[in-house]
């Protein structure tokens, strides 16, 4: 029997993960059955849990990778980069993370799984951070770390209104107050410049 090439496991691997987030995006993270998953994909229970131990195992996956992407927009587009990308993401993806938001607040081993899920990304914009805090560009009145729970809670309040639906015709004039919020007074930027 020949064996399969590197490349054509990171096909199927590729191809389950695609029928997967349709499904999840469909069908909700509770109702993704292996029934739908087969379905979608194409393949076999079998071919499926030979790449993927378990339902958790494809969500983790694909969160992992949108922790990746979406770090990667920030440090590549910053923060009203992120919110613009959050706010063209398809509804139907987004509203699985809230579904799951369950499983984070009841199973602690899943929880930190899930928080794990782009380590290199986080240590990266905490350095972006602590780099645009340097140079005078992001308010110094509240620790580093509260800011970015705050700019954290301004991405998932985006994500959530995106999921349900809402409209966000206004969607300039909010990210000009998030980026004013995060932002030091126009003065203390330039005594900031200055100095550096």
């Amino acid at each position: 029997m020949p064996k399969t090439s590197d490349e054509q496991k990171e096909a199927r691997r590729e191809q389950i993960l695609a029928a997967a987030q349709r499904v999840f995006g469909e069908h909700g993270y509770e109702g993704a059955t292996v029934a739908l998953l087969e379905r979608e994909s194409g393949l076999s229970r079998g071919a499926i849990f030979n790449y993927f131990a378990n339902k958790d195992e494809l969500f983790l996956c694909l969160a992992e990778r949108d922790a990746e992407r979406f770090g990667r927009l920030w440090l590549d587009t910053g923060f009203t980069g992120l919110l613009r990308a959050i706010l063209a993401e398809d509804p139907a993806w987004l509203s699985v993370y809230f579904e799951a938001s369950r499983r984070l607040r009841t199973d602690e081993t899943y929880r930190k799984r899930f928080e794990a899920r782009a380590p290199e990304v986080d240590r990266q914009l905490e350095a972006r951070l602590e780099e645009l805090r340097a140079c005078g560009e992001l308010r110094d009145d509240v620790p580093l770390e509260t800011l970015g729970r705050f700019m954290g809670i301004v991405a998932d309040g985006l994500a959530l209104r995106t999921a349900a639906g809402f409209a966000t015709e206004d969607a300039d004039d909010l990210l000009r107050l998030v980026d004013e919020a995060i932002r030091p007074p126009a003065r203390s930027r330039t005594r900031a410049r200055r100095s550096a």
